[in-house]
């Protein structure tokens, strides 16, 4: 990996990590302390409205943030285009859940929506100014900055969301802390930017962002949509304390899987958008990046679906055992998502939005016959039918990549498979460690898994002296002697 490239990984990830992992690690304790003081069910009734939020949110981006991120020669009035057009669309998506939060209300059959629905909307709105100076700071590898921006954010309403929590506000706590984060995340931005939008709107900006923005968008959509799904499904179908069970299982499994995706993502775009035209240097960093995001990835999953049950007791009392479960099906799910993201970046490093949205749309018919079929079995099927889906869409998303750079599915399965093997092994290890020690206390049983389960890979890596170990070391060795 050439040096200027490596080090801008090394300092993207550094700092995206940092604000990444800081915000969620903040997020997870408050989130703790949150479930502590609320009940499942109130966790369901504002996990309700999360694919509303979610696919207004995808339409007030419109893919525009990553055709400027991808964009080599962009300008001012490109800037200032994407500016004026975001602030709109998140004015008209605003005003569109107002005049439907009776309807979503009713669909749900619970009146609280209405208010909450409207309140909670303003999010929405308020991305809507920022999304411009995020892609900025996000072109230029700057992560530190906005480390620096959203973490007060985080932690101011959090607490906010605590007091009113243990007043008594129930799920207008959750609501409160939600608009009062973006709201405090706004302000932030614009206070550390330097960047002001022009007098200025370019129709011709407009096109060629929304050329390959619109695909993007289009894709966002279906998968946002597919996603949330879930939401919806257990929502209505189930209960408000069954999707409050299986929002808590996801945020779980968000902290590791998603947040390490999304740090990577946010890395390897820009940078691999700067040598989209030299396919032998994007091959070999790209298949760099796969084993490297595996390597971290897969354990995780691996050995928090083996410490699942002394964890959920333990931080959340056994009001949320109901979870467990769940969150250990999850795990076998979201280990893959790092790959799947790694895939569709190059999809867009290489400008084949095109083929982006074909994927997705054959993605999405696979996944929502899977869930039909589903659905009538009940709760934990439609989990593991979610796991099939994964793997399905991973032969699929593997395709093109093949296709573009002759990286394919058994090319980056082969670069896997031992990675995937150590980490399968380690959670067996971790969770025989638990059963042994079941009915000890609970602290001990993770301490004891998680100590055995970082001692057993590691030591394991070491010994084989496996690449990828030997690449993350590397890594964080040369970042290391650089500040001494």
């Amino acid at each position: 990996m050439p040096q200027s490239i490596k080090q801008q990984t090394v300092n993207g990830v550094l700092w995206s990590s940092v604000e990444r992992f800081s915000i969620q690690g903040i997020q997870f304790v408050l989130g703790i302390i949150m479930a502590r003081l609320l009940s499942p069910r109130e966790f369901g009734v504002v996990g309700m409205l999360a694919i509303f939020m979610a696919v207004a949110q995808s339409f007030v981006d419109s893919g525009f943030s990553n055709a400027l991120i991808r964009k080599k020669n962009r300008t001012e009035i490109d800037f200032s285009t994407a500016f004026y057009f975001n602030i709109v669309v998140g004015i008209v998506c605003y005003l569109i859940l107002f005049l439907a939060a009776p309807l979503i209300a009713g669909f749900y059959d619970t009146p609280v929506l209405k208010q909450l629905t409207r309140l909670i909307a303003l999010n929405v709105f308020l991305n809507s100014l920022v999304i411009v100076q995020r892609a900025q700071f996000t072109i230029r590898v700057d992560f530190k900055t906005q480390a620096t921006v959203t973490i007060p954010a985080v932690l101011l309403s959090g607490l906010l969301g605590i007091a009113l929590a243990y007043l008594g506000y129930g799920v207008w706590a959750l609501a409160i802390q939600s608009v009062s984060r973006t709201g405090l995340n706004v302000l932030a931005f614009w206070l550390v930017s330097k960047w002001r939008p022009q007098r200025a709107y370019s129709w011709d900006s407009f096109r060629d962002l929304f050329s390959f923005g619109s695909r993007m968008l289009l894709s966002g959509l279906l998968d946002i949509v597919y996603k949330n799904m879930y939401t919806l499904v257990i929502g209505k179908v189930f209960s408000a304390r069954d999707l409050g069970f299986y929002t808590r299982a996801q945020q779980f499994v968000n902290l590791p899987s998603s947040n390490v995706t999304g740090i990577l993502s946010r890395v390897t775009f820009p940078i691999l958008s700067n040598i989209q035209d030299d396919d032998r240097q994007l091959q070999d960093i790209y298949r760099k990046y796969l084993r490297i995001s595996a390597f971290v990835v897969f354990p995780l999953m691996m050995g928090l679906a083996a410490l699942a049950y002394p964890l959920v007791l333990f931080l959340l009392t056994d009001k949320w055992e109901g979870c467990v479960i769940l969150l250990q099906i999850m795990c076998f799910s979201m280990m893959w998502y790092p790959i799947h993201a790694i895939n569709l970046n190059l999809l867009q490093v290489k400008g084949r939005s095109d083929l982006f949205l074909r994927l997705e749309i054959i993605k999405k018919i696979v996944g929502v016959a899977i869930l039909c079929i589903t659905i009538p079995l009940g709760l934990i099927p439609m989990l593991i039918g979610s796991v099939c889906s994964s793997l399905i869409a991973l032969v699929i998303n593997t395709h093109y990549t093949g296709k573009l750079i002759h990286v394919g599915f058994f090319k980056q399965m082969g670069d896997l498979l031992p990675t995937g093997f150590l980490s399968l092994l380690m959670g067996v290890v971790v969770w025989l460690c638990v059963r042994l020690l079941h009915g000890q206390p609970l602290l001990l049983q993770l301490c004891a898994g998680f100590l055995i389960g970082v001692g057993f890979y590691i030591g394991m890596a070491a010994l084989f002296r496996m690449r990828e170990w030997e690449q993350v070391r590397s890594l964080f060795i040369s970042r290391f002697m650089k500040k001494k």
